[in-house]
């Protein structure tokens, strides 16, 4: 499960997918510019997200 982790403050997020209950894994994506953006996805293909915010930046998340 990817585990979201805020380098300043220490919050700590997990999540699922809604449709089908099974955690999200960390993924990135390319975008038209050229930059990767960190995101979590579903991994039965129900959809992504962008990795979440806290203490106004990006939380991140260790790949294993």
């Amino acid at each position: 499960m990817a585990t979201y982790e805020c380098s300043k403050c220490g919050m700590a997020v997990n999540a699922t997918c809604a449709k089908c209950g099974d955690a999200l894994v960390h993924d990135s994506l390319t975008v038209p510019d050229g930059r990767v953006v960190a995101i979590s996805k579903c991994p039965n293909g129900h959809g992504k997200i962008k990795s979440p915010l806290c203490c106004g930046q990006d939380m991140t998340c260790a790949v294993g």
